[in-house]
Order: structure tokens, then C-alpha cells, then sequence
């Protein structure tokens, strides 16, 4: 086939996509596909006539364009076929606070929050316990994901991610285990537990991205009744926000509860990223992972 292989894009994880490029494009040419590959940093307006005459894109990108629809859009209004979540799933799993509005509606355990988006007026507007989880409400990697303990340090965090034009989640802090878990097809896979290796309190930006910062452990070293009530967790929450394909559902265990934290439709796909690490734990090359995402996304075109 002639894939169209998007990555790279405009938000502040483009490097991490970048990253995820090379073993996809690597991959796609071991399988005998014919590979083009677009930025749409560069070259969005030729987005539409390049996938026009392509047989598949296979999409890695983070932020936007590509985990908030608007790449999905393109593709879907001239028929080609892709994989993943379309733009519905992908805008509504991008946006946590959203997010966490189907995990309440749907039963899923959710640590407390509150949404900002603009600058506080009065200090009651950010009352929230301490300590507390700061992050944007739209974005991943855990790029200015912070764990706040005062309240000064707190209006410092709203403040500059507001000055960034970003909206601000407030999320009360779950100590426990953090243990992710993805869906492939309508299958969850085993869940890998997330060690920082300096024994810290957050999986931040650094502890993903530095190398020998963190253990990922998989399949997780828990009971098989919480393996068990994690999967059934990530399905549902890959199911509740209409997701296709694939995605992987973060987590927080405290006492034996898993919390939902948010999900992600286009999680990493270098060789060594989370969710390749799992479906490798029941069998998977890369190879075969790369190839399955395909006919997941070629099926949805035949339905």
C-alpha cells in the first residue's frame, strides 16, 4: 500500500511524535509499504491531495492537529482510511476536563477536580486541598504537569499556564501506584506499573522522557483481581468516549481503587513506548502491532 505517514505537526510534543516516526517509517518500509511522509507543520496544504492519493495515513501525532480531530476531519472528508479514534472520540478524550465529565456520568473512578479557564478573579476561585495537581487541561507527556503544595506556588502555576493560553485543571492528588493500561481493538492488554526511579512523588515530563528515569513493568506485579478491574476500567473508558482502534487509559491505584486520569488515542509508538511494550506481553512484534493498527483502520473504511 501507499501510506501516508503524518507526524511532527505544531503542538509542544512534537518532538516526542517526531521520535515515533522513525520506528513507524522504519517499519512500514520492512513491510513493504510505500511510504510518504507529511509534517503538517509544513505542509498542511498538502495534506488533502497527498492522502487523496494514498491507500492509508498512519497518524502519530500529539496535541494538535491530530489528537484533537481536526487531521481525522481532513482524511474522513475525502475517504481515506486511517487508525484510531475519529474526530468526536479524539476531541472528547484531548479535553481531561471533558474527559472526566463521562468517567463521572459513567461510573468511573475520577480524583476530585475543577476546571479554570481564565484568570482567577477572587482566591476562593482555586480553593482546592493541598497538595494538588496542576496541569493544562488540554495536552499530554506531562509537559507542565505540576504537584503544588501551597497556595502561593499554586496562583504562580495558574498564572503562567493562563498567560500560555492554556486552561488550567486542578486535580486533587492521589498518592498511590501509577499504572497504565491500553485497548487494542476491543482487547485490553496487560497493564505496566510506572516507577519514577528517584522514588518521586509524579511521573512528570522528565521522569517519561530520561532515559533510566523511571521503571515500566509489564506485565504490572499486582493481584490479578486489580489487572482484572484496571482492564475492565480502560475498556469502558475507551468505549464510554466512542474510541476506535486503540488508546491507553492512565491510572492512579490508591487502596486498591485504580482512578482514571485521562485517556490517550494516539499514545507513543517508538519500539520501547508503553502501549508496544503491551501488546508485546501477549505476543506482539512491533512488526505486527504496526500491521494490526493498519487493518483496524482499513475495517472501519469497509464498514
Amino acid at each position: 500500500m501507499h501510506i501516508l505517514l503524518i507526524g511532527g505537526g505544531w503542538s509542544n510534543e512534537r518532538d516526542i511524535s517526531l521520535k515515533g516516526v522513525q520506528s513507524i517509517h522504519e517499519t512500514l518500509i520492512e513491510l513493504n509499504h510505500d511510504v510518504e511522509f507529511l509534517d503538517p507543520a509544513y505542509d498542511l496544504d498538502k495534506l488533502l491531495a497527498r492522502a487523496e492519493d494514498s491507500d492509508f495515513a498512519f497518524i502519530n501525532l500529539h496535541g494538535s492537529p491530530g489528537e484533537d480531530g481536526i487531521v481525522q476531519s481532513m482524511l474522513d472528508r475525502i475517504g481515506c482510511p486511517y487508525q484510531g479514534s475519529d474526530t468526536c472520540g479524539s476531541l472528547l478524550a484531548l479535553n481531561k476536563a471533558v474527559s472526566k465529565e463521562f468517567f463521572v456520568h459513567y461510573q468511573i473512578p475520577t480524583p476530585a477536580w475543577k476546571f479554570i479557564s481564565s484568570a482567577p478573579k477572587t482566591q476562593g476561585e482555586m480553593e482546592f486541598d493541598f497538595p494538588v495537581i496542576v496541569k493544562p487541561n488540554i495536552g499530554g507527556s506531562s509537559i507542565d504537569l505540576q504537584l503544588i503544595r501551597d497556595n502561593n506556588t499554586l496562583q504562580e502555576a495558574v498564572s503562567s499556564l493562563i498567560s500560555q493560553g492554556d486552561q488550567v485543571l486542578l486535580e486533587e492528588y492521589i498518592q498511590g501506584q501509577e499504572i497504565t493500561c491500553a485497548v487494542l481493538g476491543d482487547t485490553p492488554l496487560p497493564p505496566v506499573m510506572i516507577k519514577p526511579a528517584d522514588n518521586s512523588d509524579l511521573f512528570d515530563f522528565y521522569s517519561k522522557y530520561t532515559p533510566k528515569a523511571a521503571q515500566e513493568i509489564c506485565p504490572a506485579p499486582i493481584p490479578e483481581s486489580l489487572t482484572q478491574q484496571i482492564q475492565d476500567l480502560a475498556l469502558k473508558t475507551h468505549t464510554v468516549l466512542g474510541l476506535s482502534d486503540y488508546s491507553r487509559t492512565d491510572f492512579m491505584v490508591h487502596e486498591e481503587t485504580p482512578y482514571a486520569l485521562e485517556v490517550n488515542t494516539l499514545p507513543g509508538m517508538t519500539n520501547t513506548s508503553l502501549l508496544p511494550q503491551a501488546a508485546g506481553a501477549i505476543g506482539y512484534s512491533y512488526q505486527e502491532l504496526i500491521s494490526e493498527l493498519i487493518d483496524l483502520g482499513m475495517r472501519k473504511k469497509s464498514k
